[in-house]
């Protein structure tokens, strides 16, 4: 087991905080999954959580979602509680998330799946045609195929659907839930340039990912998480430079 901790990025640029995750717990039936964990995700940052199959990094995202509910402590968005708040209104405090395994609706078209994730807007039809729009410049494969059932759709395509789906909440907190998995090392390219691409418009990052070298490139700061405990973070680029790291998910040593 990692066990030590660094200064994260975001503390030591005193960057406001798009996301506060404070000692939470977090519980499947009497299986203790979260076991006190704390992150920050700063104002246009980019947060990479790294760890084993089981170590917890879904369940994280699930409970900054409001899918999963706390046994005990707190998390913020912007600086606001999402105690007590559901699942659909966390949405509407500017959080969207692109689960594992992509989870689009296969049956339903291109178009059709976009606008499943543009509920928020309220049926405000050139909202959601410009977010549409944007989400077609960042993937114009999909554009190509955007009357095309979902369920048609090659692997790499249903990943840049997911993405785009979730972004047609405007979010300004983004949860990317292995966004490479099971990809090319090609599209898994394309894929991470987008993330970048995505950030590059202001919307904060919290990315979940196997590619643990791929996912610490392209963060500012890093976090491993080890059978639901913070066990190591820091700046991304000390996480890549740190032995313990290198051994345990770059595969060096």
């Amino acid at each position: 087991m990692i066990a030590d901790t660094m200064q994260p990025a975001a503390a030591q640029t005193g960057a406001a905080p798009m996301l506060e995750v404070n000692n939470v717990h977090a519980y499947y039936g009497h299986v203790h999954a979260l076991k006190g964990i704390s992150l920050t995700v700063g104002q246009g940052e980019v947060v990479a959580l790294i760890g084993a199959n089981g170590a917890g990094k879904s369940t994280t995202l699930r409970a900054v979602s409001g899918l999963l509910k706390l046994r005990e402590g707190e998390i913020k968005i912007a600086g606001k509680s999402i105690a007590g708040v559901p699942a659909h209104d966390v949405v509407y405090m500017g959080v969207s998330h692109s689960p594992e395994g992509r989870k689009i609706f296969p049956t339903l078209t291109v178009n059709e799946n976009l606008n499943m994730g543009a509920y928020s807007l309220g049926g405000a039809k050139a909202k959601i045609e410009g977010h549409r729009d944007r989400v077609f410049a960042l993937f114009p494969r999909l554009r190509e195929r955007r009357s095309q059932l979902a369920g048609t759709l090659s692997g790499g395509e249903q990943q840049m659907l997911a993405i785009g789906r979730a972004l047609m909440n405007d979010p300004r907190l983004l949860l990317l839930d292995e966004p490479s998995l099971g990809l090319a090392p090609l599209l898994v390219k394309t894929i991470f340039d987008t993330v970048r691409e995505i950030n590059k418009t202001g919307v904060s990052i919290l990315l979940v990912e196997q590619n643990a070298r791929a996912a610490l490139r392209l963060a500012t700061t890093g976090y491993v998480l080890e059978t639901g405990n913070i066990v190591l973070s820091g700046p991304a680029s000390s996480l890549l430079a740190d032995e313990r790291v290198r051994k345990a998910y770059l595969g060096e040593g």
